[in-house]
């Protein structure tokens, strides 16, 4: 189970740290990505970390602004969002499948287990 956490309304510039918690299963040796959907578009994927080495990945559109870690010991991954724009607005989604982000493409097709999102609304 995964759940997503941290959204809320902000102005164009500020900053929101949205968490994912893990529970239910060995997140050791998986990749957890951050996807976003805004309204009347497709998902896209924002980010995503190999648990088990930290390796990084960030789609193009995040320009140096967001910063994904994670926490092991507490099993969950955060999405530290920096100089937010308007266009930044969606609802954020965290998923995970076993492996590695790079296995998942550029896009990272193919996360198994989704958790519900949080809305995050940046105002200009």
């Amino acid at each position: 189970q995964l759940q997503a956490s941290g959204g809320g309304a902000v102005q164009a510039g500020g900053s929101l740290k949205l968490s994912c918690a893990v529970s239910g299963f060995s997140s050791d040796n998986s990749a957890i990505a951050w996807f976003r959907q805004a309204p009347g578009k497709v998902r896209e994927g924002v980010s995503c970390v190999d648990i088990s080495d930290g390796s990084k990945y960030y789609a193009d559109f995040v320009e140096g602004r967001f910063t994904i870690s994670s926490d092991n010991a507490k099993k969950t991954v955060y999405l530290q969002m920096n100089s937010l724009k308007p266009e930044d607005t969606a609802v954020y989604f965290c998923a995970t499948n076993v492996g590695y982000c790079a296995a998942y493409g550029p896009y990272y097709y193919g996360m198994k287990y989704w958790g519900k999102g949080t809305l995050v609304t940046v105002s200009s």
